[in-house]
């Protein structure tokens, strides 16, 4: 199947190169022209510019998948292909827009005649071995015809042991990828995904973190523990209840740098932890350690706030309490 891919980062470029191992055929354009001619020498075809990519496509209906950061670039993307395909088109977002956007993204594509898909992709720069979960938003009949593009990106069954009690079920999901339902539910699904992923990280860091500072000096002597925390992530890694992707990936940091001493611990947000929490809201529906986990990455990228500041002001109005640094200079 032909396909035209428009954005060749780490995942735009991986795709690209999964889907042509699959024998698919990929149309490429990247504002960076080195990456287009990387690609092109891996058997892309390269294009000039956003209608380089569109005449190049001459299997209908013409596809082309958008994977570029949130926003205004993929907006002005997308509103410029539109002028450019024909009626029975589809474009695909797989970058991580917010799904109230792929809704009326949607809805005015389709007064020209285009069909748009949605579709959260989970897999990193993992994707290109590991395969991608999808998570995807569309009319049924767009989807279906782009099922030969989902199910070589997809990580198929692979060895993972399948759940008792989905006869019958879609058969999709065992492979990595579902048609979640209508234009934005699948970046809605990615969205919440996530939402799970801080809390989920939020939980290993703590953790690791009481493990950490159990050789406080401020503890009684005789109940510090030096514990190797490379070596607590491995054993987790093999029979716990706790094992998981994330912490292979705490594991594989810790084995080589304990200390992590080439992090800063400044931690970003890419928007759907907060578009998770809005959505929460709208719901009614409680969603502390979610909530939390965002503003703990809020936290990360501050010294000490002036919230901090009035705590100590009032710690040392009620009791007289010196802060921390303070009263440590103090001793010396």
């Amino acid at each position: 199947m032909q396909i035209g891919v428009v954005g060749l980062g780490r995942m735009g470029a991986n795709i690209s190169r999964r889907l042509m191992r699959a024998g698919h055929s990929c149309v490429v354009w990247d504002a960076n022209p080195a990456a287009v001619q990387g690609l092109g020498k891996e058997g892309a075809q390269g294009a000039g510019g956003l209608a380089g990519v569109v005449k190049a496509l001459t299997e209908t209906p013409r596809a082309v998948w958008v994977m570029l950061p949130a926003g205004k670039i993929t907006e002005q993307t997308i509103e410029q292909l539109s002028t450019m395909l024909s009626a029975g088109d589809i474009i695909i977002d797989g970058g991580n827009t917010n799904w109230k956007d792929d809704v009326r993204r949607g809805r005015t594509l389709k007064q020209k005649g285009l069909r748009y898909v949605d579709c959260g992709t989970s897999g990193g720069v993992w994707g290109l071995e590991r395969g991608y979960c999808l998570m995807i938003g569309g009319e049924k009949e767009a989807v279906q015809h782009l099922d030969p593009i989902f199910s070589a990106l997809a990580p198929g069954v692979g060895t993972i042991d399948r759940t008792q009690g989905r006869e019958g079920h879609d058969q999709r999901a065992e492979h990595g990828y579902i048609h979640a339902g209508p234009v934005g539910s699948g970046h809605f699904v990615k969205m919440v995904h996530n939402g799970i992923e801080y809390g989920m990280m939020q939980a290993f860091a703590e953790g690791f973190d009481i493990l950490r500072n159990r050789r406080s000096e401020a503890l009684p002597a005789d109940e510090r523990f030096e514990l190797n925390l490379g070596d607590v992530a491995e054993v987790w890694r093999r029979g716990s209840v706790v094992s998981s992707w994330l912490l292979d990936l705490a594991a594989s940091a810790l084995a080589t740098d304990e200390h992590l001493e080439k992090f800063s611990g400044y931690v970003d947000d890419s928007g759907e932890g907060r578009w998770t929490i809005e959505a929460a809201i709208e719901e009614a529906v409680p969603a502390e350690v979610l909530a939390a986990s965002l503003f703990v990455r809020f936290r990360s990228r501050q010294d000490h706030t002036f919230a901090e500041k009035i705590l100590s002001a009032m710690r040392f109005g009620f009791g007289g309490h010196v802060e921390g640094a303070l009263e440590a200079a103090e001793k010396k």
